[in-house]
């Protein structure tokens, strides 16, 4: 018979406890950085600090951010900290330059994502003898193997099937029969309504838990997906640059905003406007800066998402938020992330395109669909030839190097709403 996995010391210990584990780490960390990576020796000793003034973790607000732009401009092993002999593994964003944000692992990194992943796991209801189905990308995109290493790490019997092939999924989980999926909940949506076309019904399905992430989504939907599916469904969150998945995850007997690890990843809240840290409880921008990570140490990173802290309840770490937006323009499309400045630069490598373009976005059932509004250049304009390899063109770009299918439509000179100041180029017509 199947029995709930214990849990691990740190999650029950006090906030003493987890304050002083917490200094000792940071105290490491920043140090590592300074001594192993050139970059962040550098951003320290512009900013005028120095990781022996550490003397509590507060002091952490007098360092530098990272940002995603640190990594690109020091593409592609720039900011590592340890020799290329003890990197084990690398992953890497979608980029369209071939400049991707890439991130690397030593075997102690990979052992480190692969027990907070687990822990995740453990905290969703995970049993022993349970079967995990796993739908999250394979490949250079953190998702599949983080959940993958993290899910037999937690002892679970792990279906590595990836995304796609909706049908084939169906029947898989008909006859495999496993009791915890990982996926993204709009894809979730995808797989009940395949399900319904093949006549099954998904609560009838022997699933019972949804580990949910790589994209924003509501409790609403959670209620949704719940009642459809008949399983309990909770949030995991994290990115690649900080680890990946299980960097937070909801705890099943509260699914009241995902637990962060804290023992591994520190957590702040800014003013996304003044950089200033803010209280918790306090809406704001989320930085992380790694407490353990040998072969890429990050120091406030800027997620760029908004949120808030907010105090344990299921475990003794702080809760986040679900997450609100981002004070960026980065938009989250079926689990990828896609900036409109990617698709203005790809869209001006086509010279019968004018450079004016609107992004809109719709849904079609549960998944989202983006679609790309362009004008032509006025000297092409009756080289309907010519448009329409350019379109066809662009639309190829856009799902190789961005990840994203997506159609491109080519309307008349001027089509293209002109505005006085900020184009508006994201029109998202998604129900709220």
């Amino acid at each position: 018979m199947s029995t709930t996995l214990p849990l691990e010391p740190i999650e029950k210990a006090s906030r003493d406890e987890l304050a002083a584990l917490q200094l000792e780490r940071l105290k490491w960390s920043l140090n590592h950085a300074y001594e192993n990576s050139p970059v962040y020796r550098r951003k320290f000793d512009e900013a005028g600090v120095h990781p022996s003034q550490v003397q509590s973790l507060a002091d952490l607000a007098r360092f530098p951010f990272t940002t995603k732009k640190d990594l690109r401009d020091n593409y592609p092993f720039g900011m590592f900290a340890v020799p290329q002999d003890q990197i084990s593994r690398l992953h890497a964003s979608s980029g369209t330059t071939g400049k991707p944000t890439v991130v690397a692992y030593t075997a102690r990194d990979i052992d480190t994502w692969a027990n907070v992943v687990a822990r995740s796991v453990r905290a969703a209801g995970a049993r022993r003898g349970d079967k995990v189905h796993i739908s999250y990308g394979y490949g250079l995109f953190t998702g599949g193997l983080g959940a993958h290493y993290g899910a037999e790490r937690a002892g679970l019997t792990v279906i590595p099937f990836g995304g796609g092939q909706t049908e084939k999924q169906v029947q898989l989980i008909q006859d495999f029969r496993p009791d915890i999926i990982m996926v993204t909940p709009s894809y979730m949506l995808a797989i009940a309504d395949e399900m319904e076309r093949q006549g099954i019904d998904p609560a009838t399905c022997s699933l019972r838990i949804g580990i949910f992430g790589a994209e924003p989504w509501t409790n609403d939907m959670r209620r949704a997906i719940e009642q459809r599916m008949g399983i309990t469904a909770v949030d995991i969150y994290g990115l690649s640059e900080v680890m990946g998945p299980g960097v937070a995850s909801e705890c099943a007997e509260t699914k009241d905003g995902p637990t962060i690890w804290e023992d591994h990843f520190y957590p702040e809240i800014i003013d996304p406007e003044t950089g200033e840290v803010l209280p918790d409880g306090e809406l704001g921008e989320l930085v992380f800066t790694s407490l353990t990570k040998e072969a890429l140490p990050i120091v406030r990173y800027r997620t760029r998402d908004l949120t808030r802290l907010l105090p344990g309840t299921a475990r003794t770490m702080r809760r986040m938020e679900k997450i609100t937006g981002r004070s960026d323009d980065m938009l989250i499309i079926r689990g990828v992330n896609v900036f409109p400045t990617q698709i203005e630069e790809l869209l001006l490598k086509q010279p019968a395109l004018a450079p004016h373009y609107q992004i809109v976005l719709t849904k079609e059932g549960p998944m989202d669909v983006m679609s790309l509004n362009c004008e032509p250049c006025p000297e092409t304009a009756p080289d309907y030839g010519a448009l329409d390899a350019a379109s066809k063109a662009l639309a190829y770009d856009i799902k190789a190097l961005i990840g994203v299918t997506c159609k491109v439509n080519v309307l008349e000179v001027n089509g293209i709403e002109r505005s006085v100041g900020k184009a508006r180029r994201v029109i998202d017509k998604r129900p709220k």
